[in-house]
């Protein structure tokens, strides 16, 4: 017998400040964007097949996973982390839609987590929807990546950033002001974290704490005690960016676009010289878009090596660049007939 019929969205995001300190108890202010993945179809049977718009194969999984990351094909292994953090009781054959552009640092994969999750039947709190989904993408890819991804695609909401609290998982919102434009361009390099130096880079970020102590809401000073240049290097960008989110949220709520663009290019420079995780097509791009009339800030935006840069301009000065992004609602399941 049919089982009911299923629509869940989830929403990509982009990061407007506050990268690699998620997993470090720290400070971010990303928002959900109107780029999305829809999964769309039928619950029930033995099994979970799920065709993609974007890809050849098919993703078919029993209802027990023991390894995400052995699936073939490699997209159906973001599925397989989620079935296997679920185990849902009854299997789905859907179809995958997506707007969020693959590579690019705006969470595509955490948009696919989120909606199957919720069209595999999830039903509780979000913040233990956002563990698992990050469960599911550390099986799926290998890589020990942080929950911002999935707790701002279901947590968003429309005309707001998020100021996120990792330490606490405590979600502030704050309301953009108008006169602003938010630009993604992808800077023509793809981003794949598990070929990455990431890992590398989070366990530089805990030898830093294992010495210091906690890096939320130390001086800068602190980072100059650590004799390891590497780790010194690593926690300076982690206090400094815990500074700059809260100096940024505070700008966007009085209206100061301009600081708040200062802000980023700060960030990027942070991100580039003292956490590397720049790239030199990256700073390229950061530069001429800064550089443009009207434009008031950009940086990277993700964990870096490739993908996106996020801009902040004033109406109209980044017309012809990228995707015009705009803050989206959090993600969302209907159900229909059963």
């Amino acid at each position: 017998m049919s089982g009911p019929r299923v629509r869940a969205r989830a929403p990509g995001r982009v990061n407007l400040i506050g990268d690699h300190t998620d997993y470090a108890g720290g400070l971010a202010v990303p928002m959900a964007i109107d780029l999305e993945t829809v999964v769309t179809g039928t619950r029930g049977g033995g099994r979970v097949r799920l065709r993609s718009a974007s890809e050849p194969l098919p993703a078919d999984l029993p209802l027990e996973v023991a390894d995400p990351s052995t699936v073939d094909p490699p997209w159906a292994r973001y599925p397989a982390g989620v079935v296997a953090e679920l185990r849902p009781p009854l299997g789905f054959t859907g179809e995958v839609h997506s707007t969020v552009p693959v590579g690019s640092g705006l969470s595509s994969s955490a948009a696919l987590e989120v909606s199957l999750a919720l069209a595999l039947g999830y039903e509780g709190d979000p913040i233990a929807l956002a563990r698992l989904c990050q469960r599911a993408e550390q099986r799926a890819c290998g890589v020990p990546s942080g929950i911002m991804d999935q707790l701002t695609s279901i947590l968003g909401r429309a005309g707001n950033a998020l100021l996120i609290d990792f330490a606490t998982l405590t979600v502030t919102e704050i309301d953009l002001p108008p006169g602003i434009e938010i630009v993604v361009v992808h800077s023509g390099q793809p981003r794949a974290l598990a070929g990455s130096a990431y890992a590398d880079r989070r366990r530089d970020v805990e030898r830093a704490i294992a010495e210091l102590g906690p890096l939320r809401d130390r001086p800068a000073s602190d980072a100059e005690a650590l004799t390891d240049p590497v780790l010194r290097r690593r926690a300076r960008h982690v206090i400094g960016e815990n500074a700059r989110v809260l100096a940024f949220a505070g700008a966007l709520r009085r209206g100061e676009l301009r600081e708040a663009g200062a802000l980023m290019v700060e960030s990027h420079r942070s991100l580039r010289d003292d956490f590397e995780v720049s790239t030199p097509v990256l700073d390229e791009l950061v530069a001429r878009l800064v550089a443009a009339p009207g434009v008031l800030g950009a940086r990277l935006t993700g964990a870096g090596f490739g993908g996106c840069v996020v801009a902040l301009g004033e109406p109209g000065a980044l017309a012809d660049e990228g995707w015009h992004v705009h803050a989206s609602d959090g993600a969302t399941v209907t159900v229909e007939g059963g």
